[in-house]
Parts: C-alpha cells; sequence; structure tokens
C-alpha cells in the first residue's frame, strides 16, 4: 500500500471520528439547552406557586393548608436542585465533548496538511522529471542538427 493511499485511509478515518465527535457535541449541546429549558420551568413555576402563597396568606389559611404551601415548596426547592446538578452534569458533558471534536478536527486537520503537502510535493517532482525530459529532448534535437 502506498503512502497516498494510507494517507487517504487515516484522513477518512478521521473525518468519520470528527463527524461522530460533531453529533456527539450537538446531543450534549441539546441536552444541555434541554436542560436548562427545564430548570427555568421550574424556578417560574416555584415563583408562581410562591406568589400565589404569599397571596393566599394575605387573606388568611389554615395551618394545614400553610402546612402543605411549605412541603410543595419545598419539593420545589428540591427538584430546582436536583435540576441544577442535572444541568452542570449536562454542561460538563458538553465542554467534554467539545474538546473530544476539537482534538478530533485537529487530527483530521493535520492529516489533511500532510495529504496537502504530499500532492504539491508530487507535482514538484513530476514538473522537474518534464523539465529533465524536455532538456535532453532539447539537447538531442541540438545534437543531430549538427
Amino acid at each position: 500500500m502506498d503512502s497516498r493511499s494510507q494517507l487517504e485511509t487515516l484522513i477518512n478515518l478521521a473525518r468519520r471520528a470528527s463527524d461522530d465527535a460533531a453529533k456527539r457535541l450537538g446531543a450534549a449541546i441539546k441536552a444541555a439547552g434541554d436542560a436548562e429549558k427545564k430548570l427555568d420551568m421550574l424556578v417560574g413555576y416555584r415563583n408562581d406557586y410562591a406568589k400565589g402563597f404569599e397571596a393566599a396568606m394575605a387573606i388568611g389559611m389554615t395551618p394545614m393548608a400553610y402546612r402543605n404551601f411549605q412541603a410543595f415548596l419545598g419539593k420545589l426547592d428540591n427538584a430546582i436542585a436536583g435540576q441544577q446538578e442535572v444541568l452542570r452534569q449536562a454542561q460538563r458533558r458538553s465542554d467534554l465533548e467539545k474538546t473530544a471534536w476539537q482534538a478530533s478536527e485537529r487530527k483530521r486537520m493535520s492529516y489533511t496538511t500532510l495529504d496537502n503537502r504530499a500532492q504539491q510535493e508530487a507535482v514538484r517532482v513530476e514538473a522537474k522529471r518534464d523539465q529533465k525530459l524536455m532538456d535532453e529532448h532539447a539537447a538531442r534535437q541540438a545534437f543531430y542538427k549538427r
């Protein structure tokens, strides 16, 4: 197997790895966005519920209703804390996937650069060979014209 073929194989493998990493990065970014939306929704719901609680307290409420409001607010706070952790983990995963994608993209670009240099060298060698053949042909023509 010649080096050109080997480089093409490496480039194709690196391209596939980079594409796979990009898909994983996209999924991780989407998961982080979804987690953030869910957190925003929970915080909004908690704020609305807290306003309702304050309004109910202003007009008066039973101790049982007060405990129920407080218990539900506690559950919402726990859900918010849990969702904040989910968001942190999703952002961490997104950062890791971004780093992995960047590394695979650098590798792919390195192989592409090597391939471009090899192609340029092959063109240079071919041009040099053609020039040598033309020089030899011209020298023979000059020799036979004497």
